[in-house]
């Protein structure tokens, strides 16, 4: 398929075949939820934790006899159901990662890609570059083409001065091509590849 590409004056400078098989697959929102929840997972820390009743300080002699106190019997003060007692089945430090196949992932990506394109969010741009690194400039021109929640996605290397430039600015995200993953494609409005990145993808995918 063919798609138009500007340039960061919102000017037309030319056109870009895009694959079929990277950005005009069916949109599989099951595939998309599968890679999501498999990315979100990994970024949980996993250092809940609580104390059992091994890891209390106190005592290990048993409180009161175990008859004539009218009482029910405790073997420990530092059983659960004891007042500052250990916590019985408490959280522990773990990984809430799990496993996906390659494939799964891949497709995901792809998928994401492909959702992007059929709602005619995606858009094409030569190259992104900024004279001074200023955050204004960058603005004024976001602004102009009604950039307001973006994630561009450059080629193996990013522009410092666009990067610098974009990092204080809500709602835009700018990663290389190696970072491009459906979680942050997807939390974006827009999506904006340059040509750069469009290569390297096609190849990260084929």
């Amino acid at each position: 398929m063919k798609a138009d590409v500007i340039s960061l004056d919102n000017k037309n400078v030319g056109s870009l075949d895009l694959e079929d098989g990277i950005f005009g697959l069916e949109v599989k929102v099951d595939i998309l939820h599968r890679v999501v929840r498999w990315q979100l997972a990994r970024r949980q820390a996993g250092t809940h934790k609580t104390k059992n009743m091994g890891e209390i300080s106190g005592s290990t002699k048993k409180p009161f006899n175990q008859k004539g106190s009218g009482r029910a019997r405790q073997g420990s003060t530092r059983a659960p159901q004891m007042r500052g007692g250990g916590k019985a089945f408490g959280p522990v430090v773990r990984s809430h990662g799990h496993d996906l196949p390659k494939k799964v992932r891949r497709l995901g990506l792809k998928t994401a890609l492909s959702s992007k394109v059929k709602d005619g969010d995606l858009i094409i741009l030569d190259k992104i570059e900024t004279k001074n690194g200023k955050t204004s400039e960058l603005v004024k021109k976001f602004q102009k083409l009604g950039w307001s929640s973006a994630l561009i996605i450059d080629g193996l290397d990013l522009n410092e001065a666009v990067v610098r430039a974009a990092r204080n600015v809500i709602g835009i995200d700018v990663l290389p091509q190696q970072g491009a993953n459906v979680y942050d494609i997807l939390r974006r409005d827009k999506l904006i590849l340059t040509r750069a990145a469009v290569e390297k993808l096609v190849e990260r995918l084929t």
